[in-house]
């Protein structure tokens, strides 16, 4: 119906080649010339008494607006769909990403399929692989994204522009040190200023291997780290310390497009600080990683999406409310954090744009990146890390609204045009010689410039007014985006770091002189955007305070609709708990008769698997790991309080099997032992988070290495995979033990092993898991061990956070 009444022909933008001040409305789209000619279908679809609309733009210029009521409320003919947009994932899996791109209609389609609208990826991409790139494709990753998210690389780039620029400019990191390099250096900076230092691999994420010393002696030597300064005046929010997770998102490096999400997260440790460095050994007390604190007992989690100041995570907007309230000056924390967003990406952009010279077009890569921020006591912001592919998973009503609303407006703001990539498309008629940056002042014809009465002595060619109309078409898109570069007073503060000539921060290397060319789009677009070049006043300030108005404020649970295969209907009270307790619900404990024909169809599975085991069937390698694997995560959930009684208990039985177990993982798995000194709910919240680090590892390598192959002796499907999706942890344990009481041995699904006890009862799995692991090579960690000579050394220790 729709697609019949309200289809629109692309024609050519009115506006004039040699103007561009038509556009200064924001809702103005600028030109895409390499863009073929399509048709276009608006589809509105009425939402809580609303109308939103699933287009932006006119003429030729139509792009995908993308709505978080989707998830909840698909339209019924999405425009993707008419179009048969398709995306497709590359080693990334974010449920979020897919619900919201399929619901507005896009199909997904084999990572190696190259008729896409849009990849996503969770890894870097190289330069080589965006070539073939279409107009119309997007990428979420620029190449060489590492300069500014390995640990090492993003030190070295800005220690680089500290000399070359002066250190009181670009003072926004503790004084790191990259290790073994610099581990002279460290001594030094350690016999002149003691410790505490903190110490992080070069290439993790959510915080894995992170732990704290006193002393570089504490450290391996000979292991690739960085090593900070641990900063032990933080901000305390009610006693507790926190730090920041932001949104910042970059469209274009040259020229630069930085835009900054009005709305963040900010992350509560679950232990209260203190600051005698007594405590260094507690992680719960002195890092806020979500991944580590949401298994501490004391962890709560708001279920109400617009509670912003409740349990142990806020946003951004709350925790700048409080701060006000208590006197303190938030406008100047603010601007000092786009100061460090802003110089962070400076010091990486000659590096990107030298990588981004083989990009077919300009507006292929867009980046979301998700900056760590640890504020002191005087509101003065440190950089702790950023992140390649920040976190999109939703555990909570918050995370939820604050994610959708971050993800559609991306979406939005990378401009996804209407095009059916199921079309051959000629290729443009002057492709950019190879070896040259796209968009820059070499693909563009001198002759084509003209001298005027223009500021400067140069009008801009046509080809940078095209590039410009873009740039204010994509403002028009930015949603909850605030572009803090360039702005009316970005000029003024940042011109003195960068090249006249080429507009980046020069820094006098050979990467820079490939980056280089003889232009200046950041002075173009400053020129044309804010034609004074004077500091205004900044008005985008107040909109952090502000609580945000968008996404979505439910959780969501899978259905099934008629007119799309994924829809997700509301469900504020959506708990992942698979504890046979769990299946009475109501006051008399009375089940339900669904619940009873669930159990009565729980039992003849079990009971045919035994009988299939029994006849001389067997669980494959495949199956028996994806039993175990599920069978852990059960054990995981109900990791918490009381868990902690006795010595064999389940998180000790957990750190007994973890220490034996890893040796059989493929890949490396250092297990660390808590100290001594951890007790309680604090140690039983970092054995839970290895046991999950564990389990991804587990998962992961049973993907990629067993997959399934059917054999006749192998159990059927028919039967394992209907058990697997309503199986209890009991359930689990007594076909595992059922199968090591019939072929004696475990390593279908631990590895190496030796043989498990005699009639082993389901229950005493779990305390016979360590004595069947092998654990000849198991890797524990201790970095003390290769320091034998030091046993004067206290062991200082956080564990894989």
């Amino acid at each position: 119906m729709y697609a019949e009444s309200l289809r629109l022909n692309h024609g050519e933008d009115p506006q004039r080649e040699d103007s561009i001040h038509n556009a200064e409305d924001p809702s103005t789209n600028g030109e895409e010339p390499d863009l073929p000619l399509t048709e276009t279908t608006v589809m509105p679809s009425k939402v809580d008494g609303e109308t939103p609309s699933w287009t932006i733009g006119s003429g030729k210029n139509i792009f995908l607006k993308f709505n978080c009521s989707a998830l909840a409320d698909p339209p019924a003919e999405p425009p993707a769909a008419v179009f048969h947009m398709a995306f497709r994932f590359v080693q990334a899996d974010s449920r979020l990403v897919s619900i919201l791109l399929k619901n507005h209609g896009f199909r997904e389609v084999h990572q190696a399929d190259q008729e896409f609208n849009l990849m996503w990826t969770g890894v870097h991409v190289k330069a080589h692989q965006l070539q073939t790139l279409q107009p119309h494709q997007r990428v979420n990753h620029f190449p060489r994204s590492y300069e500014l998210t390995r640990k090492d690389r993003l030190y070295k780039n800005i220690e680089k522009v500290q000399r070359l620029k002066g250190p009181k400019h670009f003072n926004f990191i503790p004084q790191t040190f990259v290790l073994p390099g610099d581990y002279k250096e460290l001594c030094l900076a350690h016999n002149r200023v003691r410790g505490p230092w903190i110490v992080k691999p070069i290439a993790s994420s959510r915080g894995r291997g992170i732990y704290i010393v006193n002393s570089p002696e504490q450290i391996p030597y000979d292991e690739t780290l960085v090593v900070a300064k641990y900063i032990d005046n933080p901000l305390l929010v009610d006693g507790y310390k926190c730090d920041l997770r932001l949104y910042v998102a970059v469209t274009c490096y040259d020229p630069l497009l930085i835009y900054l999400y009005e709305e963040g997260l900010l992350r509560l440790a679950t232990v209260k600080y203190e600051s005698s460095g007594q405590h260094l050994w507690n992680p719960c007390m002195h890092l806020c990683n979500y991944s580590i604190n949401k298994y501490h007992e004391d962890y709560v989690k708001s279920e109400d999406p617009e509670a912003e100041n409740v349990g142990h995570k806020w946003t951004l907007s709350a925790l700048l409310r409080h701060l006000k309230k208590e006197g303190k000056d938030t406008s100047l924390m603010m601007q000092r954090i786009e100061d460090l967003i802003v110089k962070a990406i400076l010091a990486a952009a000659p590096s990107i744009v030298a990588a981004s010279r083989f990009v077919p077009n300009r507006n292929n890569c867009f980046e979301l990146y998700g900056f760590d921020i640890l504020i002191d006591s005087t509101l003065k912001p440190w950089l702790l890390e950023i992140n390649l592919s920040p976190s999109l998973c939703c555990d909570s009503p918050l995370d939820m609204r604050i994610k959708s609303a971050v993800l559609a407006d991306l979406l939005t703001l990378a401009g996804l045009p209407l095009v059916d990539p199921l079309v051959k498309h000629p290729k443009p008629e002057n492709p950019h010689p190879s070896g040259r940056r796209t968009q820059s002042a070499l693909t563009i014809s001198e002759g084509n410039r003209k001298v005027s009465s223009c500021s400067g002595g140069l009008c801009p060619t046509n080809e940078e007014l095209r590039i410009v109309r873009s740039i204010r078409a994509e403002y028009g898109r930015r949603g909850g985006f605030l572009r803090i570069f360039p702005s009316p007073d970005s000029w003024k503060r940042y011109a003195s770091f960068l090249d006249p000539l080429t507009g980046l921060l020069n820094l006098g290397t050979q990467v820079t002189q490939k980056a280089a060319a003889p232009h200046n789009l950041n002075l173009l677009v400053h020129q044309q955007l804010y034609p004074e070049l004077e500091m205004s006043p900044v008005d985008r300030l107040p909109k952090y305070e502000r609580a945000l108005s968008r996404g979505l404020k439910t959780f969501l649970t899978e259905t099934r609709s008629v007119h799309n295969p994924v829809n997700f209907a509301v469900n504020i009270n959506n708990n992942n708990n698979n504890n046979q307790s769990d299946r009475f619900v109501n006051n008399n404990n009375r089940k339900s008769e669904k619940e009873v024909t669930a159990d009565r169809r729980l039992r003849e599975l079990k009971m045919e698997i035994r009988r299939m085991l029994e006849n001389g069937s067997q669980l494959s390698t495949n199956q028996a790991r994806r039993v175990f694997a599920q069978y852990l995560q059960q054990v995981l959930a109900r990791m918490g309080p009381g868990s902690m009684e006795g010595p064999l208990s389940s998180s000790e039985l957990c750190l007994k099997f973890l220490q034996k177990a890893s040796a059989n993982l493929r890949s490396p798995f250092m297990v660390k032992i808590p100290s001594q000194k951890l007790t309680g709910k604090d140690r039983v919240a970092l054995i839970a988070k290895q046991l999950s680090e564990y389990l991804h590892m587990y998962t992961r390598e049973t993907e990629l290495f067993y997959t399934e192959v059917r054999t006749p002796m192998q159990l059927s499907n028919s039967v394992f995979q209907p058990f697997m999706q309503i199986a209890t942890e009991s359930d689990l344990e007594e076909i595992l033990t059922h199968h090591l009481n019939l072929y004696k041995c475990a390593h279908v699904f631990l590895g190496r092993c030796s043989t498990p006890p005699t009639n082993l009862k389901p229950q005493d799995l779990l305390q016979v898991l360590p004595q069947m692991c092998s654990f000849s090579s198991a890797k524990v960690s201790s970095p003390y061990l290769k320091r034998k000579h030091k046993k004067s050394l206290s062991v200082v220790l956080i564990s894989v956070i």
